[in-house]
């Protein structure tokens, strides 16, 4: 039985480790003080804002970063999991290197596109693709070519999920409990202004991890004249902590998808090249009519893909859909992927990423059962977190009803302050590298046992 925690004490632990980390980075709150002047809001974009000021990056190499105050700490955060491959790996340094006095955009096709969907085409067993240049960029397209393949316009997700910010999917994803509605009839919500009621309207969001209520919602959809065009999902949601799918359930989507003709659309921007060498499509054995890349996939430079069965495709290969860009398949981008396929997303990295999370969710665990601690430890390829509930969380309905965030700040507080980088926010996880060590794992799970002594001190 988990142990109260004194909310006084996460109050007063708090105040201490803020106080901490203001002191420990002045030039940062210098620098946003100078950044503020052209850059609105002081960052690049709003998730790497941050009260009372963002913390400023200097250098990164292998599985650590230096702050511009000099602050050194293993990197957990890896660009919101992005980089997988560790900092300035040499191998993709030599390609990048390699490609650049060759010329480092045409807006034309290389022999590394080839390449580059050869090898994913191996991994995901799916025949044809496309590229982009973010994740936001991919699901937006993937999006268009399911609603160009089956003529209908509704588009399905799962509430709480994040898809990236273009209009259609910025709908359901952090909003309050209470504003959540009948579960059998989620509301549609805007995240954020700037979204066209009529685009919300157009999107409907449904529980993780039941099918069969993804099933009756398309059912009365389907009698409303609203079929939906696709399903976007993410085997396993990555934006509330770790949610891993329950025995049968993509199993289950991939029938009921197949059954009302309706695409099937894994958004693996956080789960591909991160969790096995072809994504969550591997790890689970469910393949999709369609799937989205980005983050990992270039080796820290920007890029995305889609990749999807040749009977969908064809609506790109016949100029249905005009899906383009102009640093689409980027030659720096490409000789980056290249290189990460080839050399450096292994199986032997693979096994070694396996290693890791293993040590660290066992780690963890052992921590949480030290000091009897409301919570668990959960992890899969590179990705992981500790989750701070009393019941286990399956969707975002648990997830925002049990989640303890002040918990979740305060152990973000102490990591950062202990030589820890991880990503801010109570719904982020933690993402491994190949460059990480069992150094690194312990350092984590050291930080993670002061925190629990000092709070039940």
């Amino acid at each position: 039985m988990a142990i109260s925690i004194n909310r006084e004490r996460i109050a007063e632990l708090t105040a201490i480790e803020s106080a901490k980390l203001d002191a420990s980075t002045q030039r940062s709150k210098a620098m946003f003080a100078e950044a503020q002047k052209h850059l609105a809001g002081g960052v690049a974009s709003s998730y790497q804002s941050r009260d009372p000021w963002p913390i400023y990056i200097e250098r990164g190499d292998g599985p650590k970063v230096w702050d511009v105050d000099g602050n050194e700490r293993w990197d957990f955060h890896n660009g919101f999991g992005s980089m997988v491959q560790g900092h300035a790996h040499p191998v993709i340094g030599a390609a990048i290197a390699k490609r650049y006095p060759l010329g480092t955009h045409f807006g034309c096709a290389t022999e590394d596109d080839i390449v580059v969907a050869d090898l994913l085409s191996a991994r995901w067993g799916l025949p044809k693709w496309r590229f982009t240049n973010s994740g936001s960029e991919s699901t937006m397209d993937a999006i268009r070519i399911a609603r160009a393949y089956t003529g209908r316009d509704t588009v399905m997700k799962i509430f709480g999920s994040y898809h990236g910010h273009h209009d259609t999917v910025m709908v359901s994803i952090g909003v309050d409990y209470d504003q959540i509605g009948d579960r059998e009839n989620y509301s549609s919500l805007a995240y954020g202004g700037g979204i066209p009621q009529a685009t919300v309207d157009m999107t409907i969001a449904v529980p993780f991890n039941d099918a069969g209520a993804m099933e009756r919602r398309i059912e009365r959809l389907t009698a409303e004249g609203r079929k939906p065009a696709c399903v976007i999902m993410e085997a396993a949601m990555m934006n509330l902590g770790v949610i891993l799918p329950e025995p049968g359930y993509l199993e289950a989507v991939r029938e009921i998808t197949r059954k009302h003709g309706i695409v099937l659309i894994f958004d693996e921007v956080k789960t591909g090249l991160c969790i096995a060498p072809g994504g969550a499509t591997d790890k689970f054995g469910v393949t999709p009519d369609l799937v989205t890349l980005a983050k990992a996939l270039g080796g820290g430079l920007p890029s995305g893909a889609i990749g999807g069965t040749d009977e969908i495709m064809r609506v790109v290969e016949d100029h249905t859909v005009y899906q383009v860009g102009t640093y689409s398949g980027n030659p720096l981008s490409m000789a980056a992927a290249r290189a990460s396929l080839e050399d450096v997303l292994t199986d032997d990295a693979y096994a070694h990423l396996s290693h890791l999370n293993d040590r660290i969710v066992a780690g963890c665990d052992a921590v949480i059962a030290k000091y009897d601690l409301p919570g668990y430890a959960v992890g899969i390829g590179s990705k992981g977190c500790v989750t701070f509930s009393t019941e286990k969380i399956v969707d975002y309905e648990t997830y925002a009803a049990a989640q303890d965030g002040e918990l979740a700040d305060l152990a973000w507080l102490y990591n950062l302050n202990r030589g820890v980088f991880m990503t801010p926010g109570r719904e982020e996880e933690w993402t491994l590298s190949v460059t990480h060590t069992d150094e690194a794992i312990d350092a984590y799970v050291a930080v993670f046992d002061e925190l629990a002594r000092d709070l039940t001190a």
